[in-house]
């Protein structure tokens, strides 16, 4: 059984991590992590997350959470998401990043800590997302410069990063596979006397409302014609199976950063 620690383990995505981690005979829980001001630190995990006691307490001591750990699954905040993942590197803890919003210098900070450790990290941990990734590459190669380019996201009125790290993962593997400048061809707000839309730009639109758990819709469009793509989740236990699988997975592995594409064998 891999020892695991749960960063983020009272939230919303940690809790449904501790409480499907108990069904599975591969992982078991190890530690639980919180940030130091928050209630749930000293409370049994297990309690927390609604499955009775799981003989783990919340502490905001990383070092002492991730000692003998064998497996960290974070999804904490984007400020503290970094400094989590530097103790793990420096123990030798294998690491499943599922926290977004996380800056470019910190994507390269984490780059360089899987010098050291093997990490996946994505910013999106559901099965079928990753695969929509990989057709969304295909559709764009076929379709090309003749079609319009639009992502829709809608996530919860609690969400603070936007656009989503989905939609933005979504627009790079469209961006990369027609031969663009996301940088470059990126819209993301549109408003008053913009004038007529560009060819080569790729429109990423945001929506924050109610419990929405998570959508996006990719159009491709043209005159006569437009091709929709669409993920729907209903539940956050997609992603929290998905985070799941990616820890077993993960075990044994060769320090390097990996994707949820190498954990489903897509590439």
């Amino acid at each position: 059984m891999i020892k695991t620690v749960v960063s983020g383990a009272a939230g919303r995505m940690g809790t449904r991590i501790v409480a499907l981690m108990r069904e599975m005979d591969a992982l078991g829980l190890h530690g639980a992590m919180e940030s130091a001001s928050h209630p749930a630190l000293g409370s049994d995990a297990g309690q927390i997350a609604g499955i009775g006691n799981a003989g783990v307490s919340i502490t905001a001591d990383i070092a002492a959470a991730l000692s003998g750990a064998q497996a960290l699954i974070d999804f904490s905040h984007a400020e503290s998401s970094l400094p989590i993942i530097r103790v793990a590197a420096e123990k030798g803890v294998p690491t499943v990043i599922g926290t977004t919003g996380i800056s470019r210098d910190g994507v390269e900070e984490i780059s360089r800590l899987a010098e050291k450790i093997p990490i996946v990290f994505a910013p999106n941990m559901s099965i079928g997302v990753n695969l929509l990734f990989k057709v969304l590459a295909d559709v764009a190669k076929v379709l090309g410069d003749d079609y319009d380019i639009e992502i829709v996201e809608a996530h919860h009125r609690m969400k603070k990063d936007a656009p989503s790290g989905t939609a933005m993962k979504m627009a790079q593997v469209i961006a990369d596979a027609v031969g663009r400048n996301l940088d470059e061809v990126g819209v993301y707000e549109r408003k008053g006397m913009i004038g007529e839309r560009t060819r080569k730009e790729i429109g990423i639109q945001t929506v924050r409302a109610g419990d929405i758990v998570g959508e996006h819709t990719v159009m491709f469009c043209t005159p006569g014609e437009r091709v929709e793509i669409t993920h729907k989740a209903s539940s956050r236990d997609t992603f929290a199976k998905g985070a799941l699988r990616a820890a077993v997975w993960i075990a044994g592995k060769n320090p390097g950063l990996y994707t949820m594409q190498d954990v489903l064998g897509l590439r």
